[in-house]
């Protein structure tokens, strides 16, 4: 096992990380931009060094900076978390050259899964069931609609180094795609450093579920069921659950067996998700593949029972999956609490919290970095905390997630737990029958 950890990240993660860390006696390292200086992840770490000032760009996606600090402290690990270099082969190939081991899959691995175009023909090859669409990289308006016409409108613009939903963009019919293709083209050049684009059919109205997956350096895979996150904006997930209420025992075999044969097909190494879009026939397409820990796997760790930041480490260190099928019991359920205002249109809404109380009780988790008298600083995610609650059954965990709700008190700044109290009263939500289209028709009432 590693004698020294770095956490490349901040926050919530850095923090969950650094507690794992102690569990195994392995000294921590944190790192931290000028902003924050005052978080708890700086608090807790056993060192923890200043990478910057606040700007992501210049902290925490400064990749020599943080090889530097790891070289200081003598830090024989890093772990990426999630956001920021988690999914970049560079820093992975750097780490690995630095003599570093990099608690994820190899570089090689992130390449081909974090090409979307790419991975999306690998998974075709494997036998995973995909989305009609190009085949690779489109390179301009004229062959976007050539292809369109022939699977079909609507279609749906991709980044291929996407994520979170930008460089996205649905085409509903030809004369909306020239605009469409460049406005994609432009934000995935200034998200990414990347305009490569590629198309797929839109498929209407689906559940977006995904699958945990894991695998060791021995070449043995698992999966850790599934994750339904179809509550969204904007495709960002704001509630998550485990398991999902439309998969029944038939299709959680399938798209089990469906993304194992996925990660051998790129003899995939540590903790990663598959993620499907499941239509109203239950017929489910391959979407993309994370490859690093989600923000939502603790949803996966309470109907499992595995502490998946803990297996990261064990399989970066070179042990063996467990040998034992993974059976989930219960269900879980994740509130993603943002500092947003969601009567302006989920609006970040950074400031200093005056006042911060947490729920407790049996079942009742709160993964978070924030305190009364911390300051959220505007130039981050604005992710300030997971809920989650887990019950034996469904009813259980949405009752009992609403009873954490209206103990969870936030003050100084707004936040989107009123938009999760409305939620967990909704009738369709309750019901379990609704997928991504769901906020389509949600009306939040500030009052409420």
């Amino acid at each position: 096992m590693f004698k020294k950890v770095l956490i490349a990240n901040r926050g919530e993660i850095a923090l969950r990380v650094i507690r794992v860390c102690k569990q195994f006696g392995i000294k921590t390292v944190a790192v931290y931009s000028q902003a924050d200086r005052d978080s708890l992840h700086v608090r807790f770490a056993d060192e923890a060094v200043c990478i910057g000032p606040a700007a992501s760009k210049e902290s925490y996606l400064k990749i020599p900076r943080i090889i530097a600090a790891a070289e200081i402290t003598n830090a024989d690990a890093i772990h990426p978390g999630y956001g920021f270099l988690a999914e970049n082969a560079s820093f992975a190939e750097i780490c690995t050259t630095s003599g570093i081991k990099f608690i994820g899959p190899t570089p090689e691995m992130i390449s081909q899964m974090g090409d979307k175009a790419l991975a999306k023909e690998t998974m075709k090859k494997a036998g995973v069931p995909v989305v009609p669409g190009s085949d690779g990289v489109v390179k301009e308006p004229g062959e976007a609609v050539e292809i369109a016409r022939a699977i079909g409108f609507p279609v749906i613009i991709k980044a291929v180094a996407g994520g979170g939903g930008r460089g996205m963009r649905i085409v509903r019919e030809e004369s909306e795609m020239a605009l469409a293709f460049k406005t994609a083209q432009h934000e995935a050049g200034q998200a990414f450093n990347n305009p490569d684009l590629y198309l797929e059919k839109y498929v209407v109205n689906p559940r977006h579920v995904e699958v945990q997956v894991f695998g060791d350096q021995r070449g043995n895979v698992m999966h850790f069921g599934e994750r339904d996150c179809s509550v969204q904006r904007r495709h960002q997930k704001l509630v998550e659950e485990s398991p999902s209420p439309v998969v029944d025992d038939e299709l959680r075999q399938k798209m089990g067996e469906a993304a194992i044969k996925g990660c051998k097909a790129v003899h995939y190494e540590n903790a990663g998700t598959i993620e499907f879009l499941v239509d109203k026939d239950k017929n489910f397409y391959f979407m993309e593949m994370n490859t690093r820990i989600q923000v939502e796997h603790p949803v996966t760790e309470q109907v499992t029972g595995h502490d998946l930041v803990k297996l990261q480490l064990r399989v970066a260190a070179g042990e063996a999956l467990p040998k034992r099928k993974i059976t989930p019991r219960g269900h879980a359920i994740e509130c993603r609490i943002n500092a947003e205002d969601p009567a302006n249109g989920f609006r970040p809404c950074p400031g200093l919290i005056t006042d911060f109380h947490m729920p407790g009780g049996f079942g009742v988790r709160v993964d978070t970095h924030s305190y009364a008298g911390y300051h959220v600083p505007p130039y981050y995610d604005s992710l300030i905390a997971k809920l989650i609650v887990f019950a034996q059954t469904r009813d259980g965990a949405v009752n009992k997630m609403a009873s954490a709700l209206e103990e969870f008190t936030i003050e100084g700044i707004k936040t989107t737990i009123p938009f999760h109290r409305q939620v967990m009263r909704d009738e369709r939500f309750r019901s379990g029958v609704f997928d991504t289209s769901f906020l389509d028709s949600f009306e939040f009432h500030p009052q409420d």
